[in-house]
């Protein structure tokens, strides 16, 4: 994926390049101080992610926004600045996001969950497959985890959708059994550690949210069938034949398989 960022002020682009890279570590991100420059790479290579500012000498980053619009119509803008003046034609030129300065990490992060059209960063999305038999893939791989309970974890919470389940839940559902003790509960703690480990290690911890004895998702960042369904989505209520996570005998009791 090809990234720029443009802003005329040495250290407003030092920490805007930053901020990017924090979010996007596997990413390179290619800073422009000039927009002739900014310009003539996006001419050569092409643009998917802009992160442009607005108040700039030479051109202002909306006539910028949309030169580069005109070579690639599918590219999302962001823009960066100072100024709460421009929101009206940032958005009229259907910007993806409108960062405010100073520029942190958590605001690019907002800023790239809204992108209006399709990236590689999509394509890196932990994608879940629920009908039939439970499959966690990242970029087209099924996941591997230490412990193949873990998957089983990641499936029930998954089916939770965002609910955050207790310890003693947990234990109850995917061991089947009333049995808390030590010994469960410190097998569990290996598997909560495994999970958060091994999304961390593909750049999706995003994906877990832990509180003190209790774990849960985000939906936001999973690709799922089972939550496009629940959202309408046609080809996925034609997909469903009313077979869900088949390995797992609890999900034959989930309230989905109720719905």
């Amino acid at each position: 994926m090809n990234i720029i960022a443009v802003d005329d002020e040495k250290l407003s682009l030092e920490a805007l390049v930053s901020a990017i890279s924090e979010n996007l570590p596997d990413q390179t991100v290619n800073a422009f101080r000039k927009t002739t420059d900014a310009e003539v790479f996006v001419s050569r290579h092409g643009c998917d992610l802009a992160f442009l500012d607005i108040e700039m000498r030479d051109v202002n980053g909306i006539t910028l926004a949309k030169n580069i619009q005109a070579m690639n119509p599918k590219v999302n803008i962001i823009f960066v600045t100072g100024y709460g003046d421009y929101t009206g034609e940032a958005f009229a030129i259907y910007a993806s996001a409108y960062i405010m300065k100073p520029v942190t990490k958590d605001k690019v992060k907002k800023a790239l969950e809204t992108l209006r059209y399709h990236t590689v960063l999509e394509e890196s999305r932990i994608k879940a497959v629920t009908f039939g038999n439970f499959e966690v893939y990242h970029k087209g791989e099924p996941i591997k985890f230490r412990y193949k309970k873990t998957k089983e974890l990641l499936a029930y919470l998954i089916d939770r959708r965002g609910a955050m389940c207790t310890n003693n839940e947990i234990i109850a559902v995917i061991w089947e059994d009333d049995d808390f003790g030590t010994d469960r509960q410190d097998y569990l703690k290996k598997l909560r550690q495994d999970l958060t480990k091994t999304l961390a290690d593909l750049g999706a911890e995003d994906v877990v949210v832990r509180q003190r004895g209790q774990i849960g998702i985000n939906p936001k960042h999973i690709e799922c069938d089972y939550f496009k369904y629940l959202e309408g989505d046609s080809t996925m209520l034609n997909s469903y034949h009313g077979e869900y996570m088949m390995q797992y005998s609890w999900a034959e009791y989930s309230i989905f398989k109720k719905l």
